[in-house]
């Protein structure tokens, strides 16, 4: 009997440590210049600070002088609104790095880490045509493409892959191009 339950025990540590996920990955190199200009949300994992997105939604990065990266997100509500937040993000080591954080809290509070996010480059595909977008604990996810759509098979494709590095794909949601007129 002891031998059975010191069996079960090492089973169940040894099974945890398996199951623990492996640290995620990231492309190798992202080159900046080439990802600014608008990406399209493609699916997301649902957060609390999209709550009120239901459609249409965009990110829209331009370098600045200073080396950061102007971020400007909209997207349309269930009303038919458009809302817009703006953001800062900055490179995190050196000018090729795919690790990024972002900061939509207002600049005099920038020195706090914890208003910076992590946003990370996982994937990317077709020519910066399609990108996957996380962070390292894989609470959040996006996917991103130059158009509202992209081809079914792209996409699997796409989520395969992410799945792949841990992800629970299947809370993955895909974001309509544009609400439906009323």
């Amino acid at each position: 009997m002891k031998t059975l339950l010191s069996a079960a025990a090492l089973a169940l540590c040894c099974g945890g440590a398996l199951a623990a996920e492996a640290p995620l990955a990231t492309i190798a190199a992202l080159d900046v210049p080439r990802y600014m200009g608008t990406w399209h949300e493609i699916a997301k994992f649902p957060n609390s600070f999209q709550r009120k997105c239901v459609a249409a939604t965009t990110a829209t990065y331009a370098l600045q002088k200073d080396g950061k990266v102007q971020v400007v997100n909209r997207c349309q509500t269930a009303g038919g609104d458009m809302i817009e937040a703006t953001a800062e993000a900055r490179q995190v080591g050196a000018a090729t790095s795919p690790k990024l954080q972002v900061r939509f809290a207002p600049a005099w509070l920038s020195f706090l880490p914890m208003v910076w996010a992590d946003y990370w480059v996982l994937d990317i595909a077709d020519g910066y045509q399609l990108a996957a977008v996380g962070e390292p604990r894989r609470e959040y996810l996006w996917i991103l493409a130059r158009t509202p759509t992209v081809s079914p098979a792209a996409y699997e494709a796409l989520v395969d892959r992410l799945t792949r590095q841990g992800f629970d794909t299947s809370q993955l949601v895909k974001t309509p191009a544009a609400k439906p007129a009323p």
